[in-house]
């Protein structure tokens, strides 16, 4: 069962690449005391993520951050190497790339999806989340095959 707005956001373990390699975040760092966007993709270097989800957060990561928000962050279930190349190939230098390696926190969630007909295995459906003090205030799931609620511009509109 996905988590509804309203509800605190679950505790997990995500990772972000340090000087010294991957390092721990834990999801009360990065919630507790803040509003956040987070947004999920089904892995980095698609498509659809490469094309159109992530570039739309770094084009409108001013006009986000302009509305209040102290971290701008995208999620996959990818390893930190992985989502701190996709980054740097993406400019996304405003946006906090986040590993859920394990879909420890897409479990946690509820949001998983199964990719194994792709060979991706298990994967993060898209969405997005206004997060603010730990709790969910807003939660946008693109229905299969789109990018729409979940896109910077909507979000946008929920801050």
């Amino acid at each position: 069962m996905a988590i509804e707005e309203g509800q605190a956001a679950p505790k997990a373990t995500l990772f972000t690449m340090g000087a010294e390699g991957p390092e721990a975040i834990e999801t009360s760092t990065l919630f507790d005391g803040k509003k956040v966007v987070l947004f999920g993709v089904p892995g980095a270097f698609t498509p659809g993520c490469s094309q159109a989800h992530l570039p739309g957060y770094v084009v409108q990561a001013d006009a986000i951050k302009a509305k209040g928000v102290d971290t701008i962050a995208c999620m996959a279930v990818n390893d930190a190497f992985v989502m701190d190349a996709w980054g740097k190939a993406q400019n996304a230098e405003a946006l906090l790339m986040l590993s859920d390696g394990n879909a420890d926190f897409t479990k946690a969630l509820g949001l998983e999806m199964d990719a194994s007909k792709a060979g991706l295995g298990l994967r993060c459906q898209r969405f997005a989340m206004v997060v603010e003090d730990g709790v969910i205030r807003h939660l946008a799931v693109e229905p299969k095959g789109g990018i729409t609620v979940s896109a910077a511009e909507s979000i946008l509109e929920h801050l």
